[in-house]
């Protein structure tokens, strides 16, 4: 059984590498890479090329969450800083943005770009999102793109995300999940942990672990993936085509728009 210490030593490693890179989270022509156009074009073009296609995400959470001016907003596992940055401009010199990410190389290349686009009102913290760096109920909006499905304890991810948020907040996120169980093969797989699939779980059981922490109007819309997409991230992740069948695989993994919000 893989263990909390060694998916996370998993996922940071793997991330930080992508850093290094400049590869997208999965890989070259996964449901990560901005060619898949996962934020209009308009949207993208406010922030330098180089800042805008560096993408760890499987969708929009920026459009999602409709951000207004002033808000507070905390984005979970942020990365290189392209969700942060872009909810900037959303909420405005009034507003704030907290990034918070586990990776160091991923916390240095956020500071970096948000100096470069003066973005300041954009701050960066290293941490877990099952122990998140911020105050209790000082948040008006989460989001988070591709990360939660990276935790291997979902349910103290939700009860922090609760917790931080004040009450009548909003969740607006991206992420992975199933419809049906995964091979345990791949479940078992550290690699593909750290790309995005092995730690997805049925969206009746994400809404379920929502539901039990407090949060209400739960809504799951589901973006499906070609078969090409998860073709190749599975072979990125070099995945023995007879140890993993990966028919089962394309059934069973999709990307999703979830909004849910914490009472007032």
């Amino acid at each position: 059984m893989t263990s909390t210490t060694s998916i996370h030593e998993t996922v940071r490693e793997h991330y930080a590498e992508r850093i290094k890179s400049s590869a997208s989270c999965c890989g070259p022509s996964d449901c990560c890479s901005t060619e898949s156009k996962l934020y209009p074009v308009e949207l993208l073009a406010t922030l330098p090329t180089d800042v805008s296609s560096t993408s760890y995400g499987c969708g929009d959470p920026i459009t999602l969450a409709a951000l207004q001016p002033g808000e507070t907003v905390l984005d979970l596992g942020s990365g290189a800083g392209l969700d942060c940055l872009l909810a900037a401009q959303k909420v405005g010199p009034e507003g704030r943005v907290i990034g918070v990410d586990m990776t160091p190389e991923m916390i240095e290349r956020a500071q970096a770009n948000a100096k470069r686009v003066n973005a300041s009102n954009v701050e960066f913290r290293q941490g877990y999102l099952e122990d998140l760096p911020v105050e209790s109920g000082t948040v008006n909006v989460i989001i988070s793109n591709c990360v939660i499905n990276l935790s291997p304890d979902k349910v103290k991810v939700f009860k922090e995300a609760f917790r931080v948020l004040a009450p009548g907040g909003k969740l607006a996120v991206s992420d992975i999940v199933t419809d049906g169980p995964l091979p345990e093969p791949v479940r078992q797989s550290l690699s593909a942990w750290a790309g995005c699939v092995a730690g997805a779980v049925n969206a009746k059981e994400y809404i379920t672990m929502m539901e039990e922490v407090g949060f209400t109007n739960i809504s799951v819309n589901p973006v499906f993936f070609d078969k090409e997409t998860v073709d190749a991230a599975l072979a990125e992740m070099a995945l023995d085509v007879n140890q993993y069948p990966r028919e089962e695989v394309y059934k069973a993994v999709y990307s999703a728009k979830i909004t849910a919000y914490k009472p007032m």
